[in-house]
């Protein structure tokens, strides 16, 4: 709930400092009355406009990662042996059942998505339902059916949203500075800019840190959740095994990537920063999920 909250305290936070920057008496010094005054009256105006921007994207996701991954439905009549297990697994919870969808890939992976119970969907790549064994594939399922129970698709639109927000404001700004004209009019407007920049460059690095760090506490509780509806942790240990190297989708956005049940680094563009890689990773490392199973 913190790491939620923090994407609209974080906008908040961010408007504020572009107005507190550009708010200054007649002596060239700081006014932070009339900056408190501006934040009251520009604030509103730019929630309101989020606001707009979140509806449209949070609707439109649906038909956004069916796109970027291909997933198309999987027959029941062509692989009774995934329903049954998808079926007992939500019989054993007392929740609806999901649709199932495949990706034809060899790629060992999978993702649950939906943000209600009319569209929630399981999806599994060729290569995990044929590679892997009934329990193995048990537990992979119920990590995303967990996923599905805990609303982790809709926490990770939202957090996919807001990150947005501060790359689109970060990008404009970025762009205005590059190819803005000189003139002392210009030049006025370019420090504005430039302070929009700064405070939106700043705001995007911590809103990636709040979004990543949510994105690895849900894959641990989704790991917990499926050890215990399972109650085979070493099954899920074993096909995240087999899983790890093995994981690559091809898919036409990163977003939707980070929604697989393994997403390592080297997919992303975090891969260089080395010791720091795991700050910018949207999945804990692949040996520590192991061990944490193990441990159950």
């Amino acid at each position: 709930m913190l790491l939620l909250i923090a994407f609209p305290a974080l906008l908040l936070a961010s408007i504020f400092a572009v107005v507190f920057f550009m708010t200054f008496d007649s002596y060239g010094n700081p006014d932070p009355d009339t900056a408190v005054g501006l934040f009251l009256a520009v604030a509103p105006l730019v929630i309101v406009a989020v606001l707009i921007w979140f509806f449209i994207a949070y609707f439109a996701h649906s038909k956004m990662i069916a796109l970027a991954t291909g997933a198309k439905p999987l027959e029941r009549k062509e692989n009774l042996r995934v329903y049954n297990l998808v079926e007992n697994l939500c019989m054993s919870v007392g929740m609806s059942m999901p649709k199932v969808e495949i990706i034809e890939s060899r790629a060992l992976n999978a993702y649950a998505s939906g943000l209600k119970k009319e569209n929630y969907t399981v999806t599994l790549t060729r290569g995990i339902i044929e590679q892997l064994n009934d329990e193995e594939l048990e537990g992979v399922i119920a990590h995303e059916l967990m996923h599905i129970r805990n609303r982790d698709v809709r926490l990770l639109v939202i957090s996919i949203i807001f990150v947005g927000i501060f790359s689109f404001i970060m990008q404009v700004a970025f762009r205005s500075v590059l190819y803005g004209g000189g003139g002392r009019r210009n030049k006025d407007s370019g420090k504005i800019i430039l302070v929009i920049l700064i405070v939106a460059a700043v705001a995007y690095f911590f809103s990636i840190l709040f979004r990543f760090s949510l994105s690895r506490k849900r894959e641990y509780m989704a790991d917990s959740g499926a050890a215990e509806m399972t109650r085979k942790p070493w099954a899920l240990a074993s096909a995240l095994r087999k899983i790890s190297g093995n994981h690559h989708v091809k898919v036409k956005s990163e977003d939707v990537q980070q929604m697989f049940i393994e997403n390592a680094p080297k997919d992303t563009s975090t891969g260089f920063l080395g010791a720091f890689g795991n700050l910018f990773a949207t999945h804990p490392p692949i040996e520590k999920r192991i061990q944490f199973l193990e441990r159950i």
